[in-house]
C-alpha cells in the first residue's frame, strides 16, 4: 500500500559488498569499469578535445545542407572586449538617432540663448533690463528721501 503521492525510498533494500567479497571478486554487483577502461576514456577525450578545435560546428539535422535566413533562429553572440571590433561602424535606431538630434538642437538653441540671438532672451534681456532701471529709481527715491528727513532733522536742530 502507497504511503500518499510519493513512494518511500528504496534505502532498505540495498546491498553491500562486504571487504571479504570485493577481495575474492564474488562481489553481488560485479565491477565493470577498470583502470584501463579509464585509460581508453582519457585518450578519447584528448583527441576529442583536439578534433573539436579543427572541425567548425556540426548542425544537428537537415540544417547543415539548408540554409534558412530566418533571423529569429541566429542566437546571439557574446563578445569579449579583446574581440570586438572597434571600426565597425553600429547603425542607430530610429529612437536614439531622433534623440541625438533632440540633445543636438537643445544644445544648439542653448547656446544662441547665451549669446541673446534667440525672441526668448530678446524679452528677457528686455525685462531684465526694466527691472534694472525700476530698482535704480527705487533706489533714488530712497537716497532722496533720506536726505530729506536728514535735512528735516538739521532744520529742527537748529
Amino acid at each position: 500500500m502507497g504511503r500518499g503521492k510519493f513512494k518511500g525510498k528504496p534505502t532498505g533494500r540495498r546491498n553491500f559488498s562486504t571487504p571479504e567479497e570485493m577481495l575474492a571478486g564474488t562481489s553481488a554487483r560485479p565491477r565493470t569499469f577498470k583502470q584501463e577502461q579509464a585509460e581508453e576514456v582519457r585518450d578519447v577525450s584528448e583527441k576529442e578535445e583536439e578534433s573539436e578545435e579543427e572541425e567548425p560546428e556540426r548542425s544537428k539535422g537537415t540544417n547543415g545542407i539548408i540554409e534558412i535566413a530566418n533571423p529569429n533562429l541566429v542566437k546571439p553572440k557574446n563578445l569579449k572586449a579583446r574581440d570586438a571590433d572597434l571600426d565597425q561602424t553600429h547603425e542607430l535606431s530610429r529612437r536614439e538617432r531622433e534623440e541625438i538630434e533632440k540633445q543636438k538642437a537643445h544644445e544648439r538653441y542653448m547656446r544662441l540663448q547665451e549669446q541673446g540671438k534667440t525672441e526668448q532672451a530678446r524679452k528677457d534681456l528686455e525685462r531684465l533690463s526694466m527691472i534694472r532701471q525700476q530698482r535704480a529709481e527705487a533706489a533714488r527715491k530712497r537716497e532722496e528721501e533720506k536726505a530729506a528727513k536728514e535735512q528735516k532733522k538739521a532744520e529742527a536742530r537748529k
